[in-house]
């Protein structure tokens, strides 16, 4: 791809980011409920890493694929003492989380800075995604319904990109640009993120999120008999997401459908992994239990699903 047609791709990328809000909606894909990215510890590697990654993975040998696990643990080993406690696995799984959406926010941050000052401006970031700026009347409602959803969506733009700018200077440093373009990724978006669904979905204004609420419009009203992806994402509420079975989705278990980056979810992630790899009960892991349940850590997301055995030492 030329620089020219890398940059168009740019634009279209964060712009469909950030005018869409992707963490915030519903895309209903192969009949299924995503808000954001979706964590499905249960699918298999070979479906999570791709036709594309097979090669590679099969040209690591058994002891190869251990050296690469045990220099992983290594690095998640914080205190050296050759156990994972959950604390050790949540910032690993975190990190890992992250590595891609920083990468993605430290390769467009130069198209959104076009000065080089090292901070995006919301004029340079109009400039960029809209072509020109925008003069945002908060209290005005628009007859013009198309021009009322633009408005409002503008609205939503700059509330986002005021919630990611913490550090009091105007205009977003890259790390506060993550935060706008992949708010999912950092902790101290999840109010704004929780705020946003709740505007979406909670319909009743209880703060909560009920199951009817959940599945929303697309439930087929006119069928005796629901969908099979109504009973698909039935399901999925009450086996995925309401972890305490009240039948409503409380502030965590939204944060954990919305944002399954964030700290809750990597720790429930951490949690599974010592349950299912723990074998002398004392609540972590050693290198021993790891070794031993080879293929459930290579399906976790402490590797992310295998990939990291395919990175050299330096980028883990």
């Amino acid at each position: 791809m030329t620089t020219t047609g890398r940059m168009n791709h740019s634009f279209v990328t964060i712009a469909l980011l950030v005018m869409h809000c992707a963490f915030g909606q519903t895309s209903h894909n192969n009949g299924k409920h995503y808000v954001g990215h979706q964590n499905q510890p249960d699918l298999n590697i070979d479906l999570l890493l791709g036709t594309e990654d097979q090669p590679e993975m099969n040209k690591l040998s058994p002891s190869e694929q251990r050296d690469k696990m045990l220099d992983i643990l290594k690095k998640i080993d914080i205190d050296s003492n050759k156990h994972l406690n959950s604390e050790e696995i949540t910032l690993w799984v975190q990190r890992v989380y992250r590595k891609y959406a920083f990468i993605d926010a430290k390769e467009h941050f130069p198209v959104f800075d076009p000065n080089n000052d090292g901070v995006v401006s919301w004029q340079e970031y109009n400039m960029v995604v809209h072509e020109h700026a925008f003069n945002i009347d908060v209290d005005a409602v628009l007859e013009d319904p198309e021009q009322e959803s633009l408005r409002l969506l503008h609205l939503k733009e700059k509330r986002r990109f005021n919630f990611a700018d913490i550090d009091g200077t105007p205009g977003l440093t890259l790390t506060e640009f993550l935060a706008f373009t992949h708010p999912s990724e950092v902790d101290h978006m999840a109010d704004f993120t929780i705020e946003d669904v709740l505007n979406v979905y909670d319909k009743d204004k209880d703060g909560f999120i009920n199951l009817h609420e959940f599945i929303g419009d697309i439930q087929n009203n006119d069928e005796l008999e629901p969908s099979q992806w109504e009973i698909e994402e039935t399901v999925r509420f009450k086996n995925l997401y309401d972890e305490d079975k009240d039948g409503k989705l409380n502030r965590e278990e939204q944060l954990h459908w919305v944002a399954p980056n964030s700290y809750g979810s990597a720790l429930q992630e951490a949690i599974r992994l010592i349950k299912e790899m723990d074998q002398d009960g004392d609540g972590r892991l050693s290198e021993e239990e790891v070794l031993k349940n080879q293929d459930i850590f290579m399906n976790s997301e402490v590797t992310d699903y295998g990939r990291q055995l395919q990175e050299s030492h330096d980028e883990l």
